[in-house]
């Protein structure tokens, strides 16, 4: 799958399913995961001039997103989500 403009295809860590304690967490329970890891960048929106602009992520970088921006999506069986450049709020060093 290859985004388009300013889009980045990103897959979210795994949810935690259990409690420190050793209490399962039924689905509807557990907090939506907010990091991810970049798969993959669009195309690029255009600036006024008509050059590229450049996105501040790239593949592989770790990242923290918004609690419910993007659309979710399924690549070759996997969970993924597409989101907006400006839904990642800070890569993880």
């Amino acid at each position: 799958m290859k985004p388009l403009g300013q889009r980045v295809l990103i897959k979210r860590d795994a949810q935690e399913t259990k409690t420190k304690g050793g209490i399962y967490l039924p689905e509807k329970a557990q907090d939506r995961q907010c990091y991810a890891t970049v798969i993959a960048l669009g195309t690029g929106d255009l600036d006024k001039d008509g050059n590229r602009k450049e996105f501040e992520v790239k593949p592989g970088d770790r990242v923290l997103t918004t609690q419910y921006g993007g659309v979710d999506v399924t690549v070759d069986g996997e969970k993924m989500v597409l989101v907006h450049e400006g839904d990642i709020l800070a890569i993880i060093d």
